[in-house]
C-alpha cells in the first residue's frame, strides 16, 4: 500500500505532556558528546541564567518521537515502518529546552511526495511549553521505500 497523499496538511492531536528530567538531559548530553557544562551541571546552567540543565538542541527528537509514533501508527497513512529510512532532520528553536519544562508536541504533515517509486513524508512537530509558548519545531523527512 503506498503512502496516502491525503496525509498532507493533516494535523494530529497534541501529545501528552512530557516532563523534561534533569537526568534525561544529562544522559542525552553524554550520548551526543555534549561538553558544555550547562548541559550537565545545574550550577553552571543557573550561572548562565537557566533554571536547570539545558538540553542539547537535538534533544527535541525525544519529544518529537511521540508525534512520529502517532503518524506511523495510523493505519490510513499507508506507511510501512519496515520500509522507512530517516532522510532529514531540522530544528528551529525559540529557546532552549531546560530540565523542568513540561512540553507538548503537535505534528502536521507538511508534505507527501512521490519520487521514483518511493515516498517522502515531511512532518513538522511544533513543541510548546506549559504556557503554550513555542519552544522548538522539529522537522523530519521520512523516506518510505517503494516495492523492490
Amino acid at each position: 500500500m503506498p503512502v496516502n497523499p491525503e496525509l498532507q496538511g493533516r494535523t494530529f492531536p497534541p501529545t501528552e505532556p512530557y516532563l523534561v528530567g534533569r537526568e534525561k538531559v544529562r544522559e542525552f548530553a553524554r550520548a551526543v558528546f555534549a561538553t558544555n557544562p550547562i548541559n550537565l551541571d545545574p550550577e553552571a546552567a543557573r550561572a548562565a541564567g537557566y533554571a536547570d540543565v539545558v538540553a542539547p538542541p537535538t534533544f527535541a527528537v525525544v519529544v518529537q518521537e511521540q508525534t512520529l509514533a502517532q503518524l506511523l501508527a495510523d493505519p490510513e497513512s499507508g506507511i510501512d515502518f519496515s520500509r522507512v529510512v530517516h532522510g532529514d532532520q531540522r530544528f528551529t528553536s525559540t529557546r532552549p529546552i531546560v530540565a523542568g519544562d513540561l512540553l507538548t508536541a503537535t505534528l502536521t504533515v507538511a508534505s507527501v511526495k512521490s519520487l521514483g517509486g518511493h515516498s517522502m513524508v515531511t512532518a513538522e512537530s511544533a513543541i510548546t511549553d506549559a504556557d503554550g509558548a513555542h519552544v522548538v519545531t522539529a522537522v523530519s523527512t521520512l523516506v518510505v521505500r517503494g516495492d523492490e
